[in-house]
């Protein structure tokens, strides 16, 4: 969209974080909001117009009475002369002190219970008690809930991922440096990981020919400990099971390229297939795409990559509205293809290989409950010690050898590992 509006710099900047600020704070203005009408049955339409208003008021740099005026003046354009006095009474009523007064109103800051939290870190209440479960799953204070809700709200680096056998890291952090006049900062959770302190990643040209991409370096990490995972007989046969859209995908083929080996990305959807494609046509022959359902996949092969479909829990920062897109109803459904997926991946894996489960979601319900059903009775699959596989952080393994990443200890999407050996 802003490219159709030829909207550019500052302004698409400002663009960009009220349209990510008003749906990733959502939940907490729509408390401010109510309060402030009382009573909470608004119509939609005045609901957008007035979070777009009070994000300027409360996280970005526009003087009260501009954010008014500018907010009452779109609700009178899009919406209305009569709602937009309502606008105007609201976004008034709000900014007669400051907005922090208002939000202890709603959600004092002592209290921690669920729904304080709920509204001042603008999470849904079932995500920030699945946030506090698996902060104990994984052997963490609960008490650093805040922390991880926040970080949940934070603005995230662009981090590219330099592709091997196409560049290496010190050459793309070299473009990047040249670019933008700042020092390049080498990730420290993956070798191919290069922090982009500003400037679009589209102005570089390793980009633009698929030699490097945008990629967290959660996804990085999770794909080099599978590739560095000890394998017996290691005969250089990978797959992707889920490829799409296929940033895992392109990392893996670069690597195994390097080996001597070969990957098959699959990807059961064709519009994510060709995504797919797009990310590793650079790599030629050395990765082949196929579209099966992953349940489905035949062969054998020495690592197996298997990034379920999930809530995307672990992404709120990149994926704002994720948080509010998903329920509780929707673990239903993800949980048993999650757990036909990772058996399908054990099946195909030859004895001596390594399965690597993963999902960008902390929820134990698709981490470590998924993993503890599929290899529970068997004798021919057991989990490896992740901490033992670099790049893993060693303070990201828990008590079984899984490991969970944290946005706010890591600096990274939030991605579940567990290496599971097929013997």
């Amino acid at each position: 969209m802003l490219t159709e509006r030829q909207i550019t710099g500052r302004d698409a900047a400002f663009a960009t974080e009220l349209g990510y600020g008003a749906i990733r704070m959502r939940g907490q203005y729509d408390a401010v909001i109510n309060a402030a009408a009382g009573r909470e049955q608004i119509d939609s339409a005045v609901m957008d117009v007035l979070r777009l208003g009070l994000h300027q008021v409360a996280a970005m740099r526009v003087p009260d009475h501009a954010a008014v005026a500018v907010t009452v003046a779109i609700a009178r354009e899009a919406i209305g002369i009569g709602p937009s006095g309502f606008v105007n009474a609201i976004l008034r009523a709000v900014t007669e002190g400051p907005y922090e007064t208002f939000l202890e109103q709603v959600a004092p800051a002592e209290d921690d219970s669920v729904e304080a939290l709920s509204i001042r870190y603008s999470h849904p209440v079932w995500v920030v008690r699945a946030l506090r479960q698996a902060l104990i799953g994984s052997g963490r204070d609960p008490g650093d809930l805040a922390a991880v809700l926040a970080a949940g709200n934070g603005q995230p680096p662009v981090t590219l991922v330099a592709r091997p056998s196409l560049i290496g890291p010190e050459q793309l952090a070299a473009q990047v440096e040249a670019l933008t006049k700042r020092p390049a900062v080498i990730g420290s959770l993956a070798p191919t990981a290069v922090i982009m302190a500003r400037g679009a990643p589209g102005d570089l040209a390793s980009v633009r020919h698929g030699q490097a991409g945008v990629q967290d370096q959660g996804s990085q990490c999770v794909a080099w400990a599978l590739a560095n995972a000890e394998v017996e007989h290691d005969q250089g046969e990978w797959l992707d099971l889920c490829a799409g859209p296929g940033g895992k995908a392109a990392l893996l083929g670069g690597i195994v390229r390097q080996r001597g080996g070969r990957l098959t990305a699959n990807e059961p959807q064709p519009h994510r297939a060709e995504l797919v494609r797009g990310a590793v046509k650079h790599l030629g022959a050395d990765v082949t795409v196929t579209e099966l359902d992953g349940r489905e996949v035949e062969g054998q092969f020495d690592r197996v990559l298997v990034d379920v479909p999930c809530t995307g829990l672990g992404a709120l920062r990149r994926r704002p509205e994720a948080r509010w897109r998903h329920s509780p109803a929707d673990l239903a459904t993800l949980g048993p293809l999650q757990r036909d997926l990772l058996r399908a991946a054990l099946r195909v894996t030859r004895p001596g290989g390594v399965v690597a489960y993963t999902t960008c979601s902390p929820h134990l319900a698709e981490t470590r409950l998924v993993v503890e059903d599929v290899i529970a009775g068997r004798d021919d699959a057991s989990l490896i010690d992740a901490g033992q596989v670099p790049p893993v952080p060693p303070d990201a393994v828990g008590a079984d050898g899984s490991a969970q990443l944290w946005t706010d200890r890591h600096g990274a999407d939030a991605m579940f590992l567990a290496l599971i050996r097929r013997s």
